[in-house]
């Protein structure tokens, strides 16, 4: 579908859990791609990963083209206009799913995609944060709460594990590394989706022998 954005035309897509038909989402999970300039878009199978990943823990999971990628309007501005683009959609899926109340929100990226929620959490406090492969260095990606998720690739060579670590250890912020993965994910998809769900689901206590 396409809304209006800040400069035109952002094209976006919406994706409800099945509960949200009797009981509601439990929560909107935005999601938001890499690099425009460098093929990013919204059918980028990493966030493809993450929708599918929020949908299952019954989120409606939003995800949208900055401007100037696939069907949006306008140009690259450098986080900075992507930023507003994503408040933009926040606020239309707010509005789609109104009738639930006002639903926690999950900011998620991947990559450039990272850096623009760090920006916009300054306007919409999250409930939490998802970070896949942030491109730290290459942006001035921010601090972030303690209880952000932080997944990089061991072999990744667009942004380095090392220098997502020396943005993580001023934090004392975990990273989980996955060994012999690079900057895309390719052939550990399903893994990324197992750990963040495992991550998401409080640990059950066990009883008491």
């Amino acid at each position: 579908m396409v809304i209006a954005g800040p400069v035109g035309a952002l094209e976006v897509a919406l994706n409800a859990p099945a509960r949200a038909a009797t009981e509601g989402p439990r929560g909107i999970a935005l999601i938001a791609h890499p690099h425009s300039e460098q093929g990013g878009t919204l059918d980028n199978k990493v966030v493809q990963t993450l929708t599918k990943t929020f949908v299952a823990l019954g989120y409606a999971s939003v995800r949208f083209n900055f401007r100037g990628a696939g069907g949006s309007a306008g140009s690259f501005d450098n986080g900075i206009g992507e930023t507003e683009d994503a408040l933009a959609v926040l606020a239309f899926a707010r509005g789609e799913l109104v009738a639930f109340g006002d639903l926690p929100v999950v900011l998620a990226g991947f990559s450039f995609g990272s850096y623009v929620q760090t920006r916009v959490a300054h306007t919409v406090p999250p409930e939490r944060m998802v970070l896949i492969g942030p491109a730290v260095k290459r942006f001035p990606v921010e601090h972030v709460p303690p209880d952000t998720i932080v997944v990089h690739g061991e072999e990744d060579d667009v942004v380095t594990l090392a220098d997502v670590l020396a943005w993580a250890r001023p934090q004392r912020l975990p990273v989980v590394v996955f060994p012999g993965c690079g900057h895309f994910f390719h052939g550990r998809l399903p893994q990324l989706q197992q750990v963040i769900t495992g991550m998401w689901q409080p640990t059950r206590p066990q009883p008491a022998r």
